[in-house]
């Protein structure tokens, strides 16, 4: 069961935006993840517990952040409920789309899990819903991934495989590079894995 640490950070003007104390691990229907995040002074700011299905659809995600909460899952798209803390401004959502994205890097291994690509896959499109911090806003993101390499790397508990993934924002055109070893986020922008305690999990 890998745990650890990441630290974010803004990907564009690199101002720290605090930790993600994580731990996840496979399971008999799937894979689940969960974190909490905490400030560059430390303070408590949210936590992050998704579940996946064996096929990597979400199906359980609950997001804290301040006092938002959104709780979802893949239903006729992907549907959730977005609240305060008082309960008074709770909203529904629904979008035709194949899972859910935001800025842990639980998504990124949600995201691969979900398309499965090969090296010799095309890059695939995928529609996703992303909450944006610090009120947890929803939006709709169209992004394209492709795996670009597929690398084995001798360790001394065995040969562990980093995929190197080129994620594109459609609407923009911005692309980025992103490298996943099982279920672990090695390096992506905005976040760097500071801590790790045990080795990634692979999946079948």
């Amino acid at each position: 069961m890998p745990r650890g640490r990441y630290s974010l950070h803004d990907p564009h003007d690199h101002t720290p935006l605090g930790e993600e104390h994580f731990q996840c691990a496979p399971g008999p229907s799937g894979w689940r993840y969960v974190s909490r995040l905490t400030t560059p002074a430390g303070a408590q700011r949210g936590s992050v517990d998704l579940a996946l299905d064996d096929l990597g659809r979400p199906i359980r995600l609950e997001l804290h952040a301040g006092d938002w909460q959104v709780r979802g899952a893949a239903l006729d798209g992907v549907t959730w409920v977005r609240t305060d803390a008082t309960g008074a401004h709770a909203t529904e959502g629904n979008v035709r789309a194949h899972a859910f994205t935001g800025t842990s890097p639980a998504f990124l291994v949600a995201t691969a899990r979900l398309l499965r690509l090969t090296p010799s896959s095309p890059a695939t499109r995928v529609r996703l819903v992303t909450f944006t911090d610090p009120v947890l806003a929803p939006r709709t993101v169209d992004q394209s991934w492709a795996l670009t390499d597929s690398e084995a790397h001798a360790t001394d508990n065995g040969p562990l495989t980093v995929d190197e993934y080129q994620v594109t924002a459609l609407d923009s055109g911005e692309q980025h590079t992103v490298h996943i070893a099982g279920d672990v986020v090695l390096a992506a922008p905005g976040i760097e894995l500071e801590d790790l305690q045990s080795p990634p999990s692979a999946f079948d």
